[in-house]
């Protein structure tokens, strides 16, 4: 059994041989992705492992078919960048990964710490030896109320972190889980805009998802809110974050992940000029956080996203189908 992983970072090659090892593979690693000049190098293999940067479009999947490839796999859990329609109608496997929510849901907490205590200013200001306290004065968690969107996996996680805090907590989801209803009070999704001081998406990005933070939703939040994205910058409209910053309606923002990120996120783009605008002129305000989609990165969830695409291809071939099948 042959794979060939592209996209492949420095540290996820000891994970590839280890895995290799395991599941009595042959898998090559390269360092870029997978696009329409290239594609002739997978003739050979059995599958394929990609990163968000492979743009998996219907034409690609057929020259997969065409070249031998039986299944694609993506270190990701998101696979918008897959056209999953076709290639079930082609019989090109697919499957995506999945890692420990724990990660994602300690950084929310931090991101949502940071926000209430202003420490994006306060490092300016001690990088420049600039010491005072005016403006700096935040608020405590266990007087306020957090809206969490999304309880799946890692919503469920940041609902019990924060549950540590004392602060009253309320939940939207289509599907509710009574481990979550211990920690957090369910309730319909006008009521988290209406009524939280704080809110964090953690929902997948689907046709119904795209913008659910829109101008009218901001709006109709309370004064001062904070909004925190761990999970796909397309579930908020960047325009109506920027003019809620502007007015003053949002007290803080705190993103890893934005819209418009393909091609900035995870590449040195220091010689660079940055192509999204918008991104580049929401980063200045004091009040916004902006990590490079990292939220995730940690050493448990490169190993099990790695493990993931392995596992996947080994019973793709082997069974028929894997537990990560999309």
């Amino acid at each position: 059994m042959k794979i060939i992983a592209f996209e492949v970072r420095d540290d996820e090659k000891e994970y590839f041989k280890k895995y290799e090892s395991q599941y009595q593979c042959e898998i090559t690693c390269v360092p870029y992705a997978l696009t329409q000049d290239n594609l002739s190098i997978v003739n050979g293999y059995d599958g394929v492992s990609i990163l968000g940067r492979c743009c998996i479009t219907a034409d690609v999947e057929d020259r997969l078919k065409e070249l031998g490839v039986k299944c694609c796999v993506t270190r990701t859990v998101g696979y918008n960048h897959i056209d999953v329609n076709h290639a079930h109608e082609i019989d090109l496997k697919i499957a995506n990964s999945n890692y420990p929510p724990t990660g994602v849901a300690d950084y929310t907490v931090m991101l949502i710490l940071m926000s209430l205590r202003h420490y994006k200013q306060a490092m300016w200001r001690g990088n420049v030896n600039d010491y005072s306290l005016n403006g700096l004065q935040g608020r405590e968690l266990h007087e306020l109320t957090v809206g969490v969107i999304g309880t799946g996996k890692i919503g469920q996680c940041v609902i019990k972190n924060l549950s540590g805090f004392g602060c009253k907590i309320l939940a939207y989801d289509m599907y509710q889980n009574d481990i979550v209803k211990k920690y957090a009070e369910y309730t319909d999704l006008d009521t988290i805009i209406s009524s939280c001081d704080v809110i964090s998406l953690h929902t997948p990005l689907l046709e119904s998802t795209y913008h659910l933070i829109d101008k009218e939703k901001i709006t109709n939040m309370k004064d001062g809110v904070i909004l925190v994205n761990c999970a796909r910058g397309e579930l908020m409209d960047i325009d109506s974050l920027i003019e809620g910053i502007e007015l003053k309606k949002i007290g803080a923002l705190a993103l890893d992940v934005i819209e418009g990120e393909d091609g900035i996120y995870h590449e040195d783009k220091r010689s660079d000029i940055i192509s999204n605008q918008k991104m580049a002129y929401l980063r200045q305000f004091p009040n916004v956080i902006m990590t490079q989609h990292m939220a995730f990165y940690t050493d448990i969830a490169v190993e099990s996203m790695v493990k993931c695409s392995v596992e996947a291809v080994h019973d793709f071939i082997k069974k028929g189908t894997c537990e990560t099948s999309i």
